[in-house]
């Protein structure tokens, strides 16, 4: 086995700069918001694995179940030297991509990229142990703005798989693709993976459990400030609230004040009010049509060569091309 690369891009400094950035903007505006990337801590991923066990969360088994129906197609149409990962987490998904384009036979490289060191380099060493026969190259960065650090050389497939692309609004969508679209070379591929419209009786469910795990998950946003920001939210007394948005056609999670309060973020030497009945936006995740999915990756440069769906039609996986 050849030990994996690993190019760090960004370091725990500067996730703290990120975090104190996006809690002083978010925590100030109005209405006030925070993004989703801040729900991963160490309790955060754990709680997040417990809800994609969860019997209404269905986007993740559907995903994986379509991939696993598919894969061999995506390995015969794409058939790429390098494929780039971009959020890989634990890679338990890239598994079932790496076995199928190591038995196509064009695979060489591995490209994971994450946010955390730690995490990357874990998963970089099993999967060099696991598939002797490829190069692993590692990178911690941020997807978002951070592209240009990807390695070039070879015919690379980016994949964004779990539906992560619907955090984004849609002018970050658009400014992610088309960053995509500048890092890859003509004829090189996306491998998109992305929840579609449906039912909102079944939607809303997956983002509001009986059990509550997701509404533990939305709150642990607050433990992350407390803990890295030196604040004193009391996250109890904050109601997850989680809406199907009909007009932007993406849930909405919130986190609603029972009470007014007063929260002190001590890194920041900043106080911040809440109303009694005061929402805060935590996420979004948007939906998509497979005809709109194709028009925006179009505005961004890219010809969608295959898109396949789920049986029930929940959840789509688009294999593109940068023109």
């Amino acid at each position: 086995m050849t030990a994996p690369l690993l190019d760090i891009h960004l370091t725990d400094d500067d996730l703290a700069a990120a975090l104190r950035a996006d809690a002083r903007t978010g925590l100030t505006a109005t209405p006030k918001s925070l993004p989703p990337k801040w729900f991963y801590d160490a309790r955060g991923s754990e709680l997040f694995e417990r809800i994609t066990e969860l019997p209404e969360y269905y986007p993740t088994r559907t995903e994986r179940a379509l991939l696993e129906r598919v894969v061999g197609e995506i390995a015969a149409a794409a058939r790429p030297e390098v494929l780039v990962e971009l959020g890989s987490g634990s890679a338990a998904k890239t598994r079932l991509l790496l076995d199928a384009l190591t038995a196509e036979g064009s695979l060489k490289t591995y490209v994971p990229q994450d946010v955390s060191t730690s995490a990357l380099r874990g998963a970089a060493t099993e999967i060099a142990r696991e598939y002797p026969q490829l190069g692993v190259h590692g990178v911690v960065s941020d997807f978002t703005d951070t592209l240009h650090n990807l390695p070039r050389g070879g015919r690379r497939m980016i994949a964004f798989l779990g539906g992560t692309i619907g955090n984004l609004v849609p002018a970050e969508r658009a400014e992610f693709l088309a960053g995509i679209h500048e890092v890859l070379e003509p004829g090189e591929l996306l491998l998109l993976g992305a929840g579609l419209v449906i039912d909102p009786a079944v939607l809303v469910p997956a983002y509001d459990d009986a059990q509550g795990v997701t509404a533990e998950f939305n709150r642990n946003v607050l433990h992350v400030l407390n803990h890295r920001l030196g604040a004193d939210f009391d996250p109890d007394r904050f109601e997850h609230i989680a809406l199907w948005d009909a007009e932007n056609e993406w849930i909405e999670m919130r986190l609603r004040a029972t009470a007014p309060m007063t929260a002190t973020i001590a890194d920041l030497d900043l106080t911040v009010d809440f109303a009694e009945g005061e929402q805060m936006r935590t996420e979004i995740s948007a939906k998509f049509r497979p005809d709109g999915l194709r028009a925006e990756l179009a505005e961004a440069g890219f010809t969608t060569a295959h898109t396949w769906t789920d049986q029930d039609g929940r959840f789509a996986l688009v294999l593109a091309e940068r023109r």
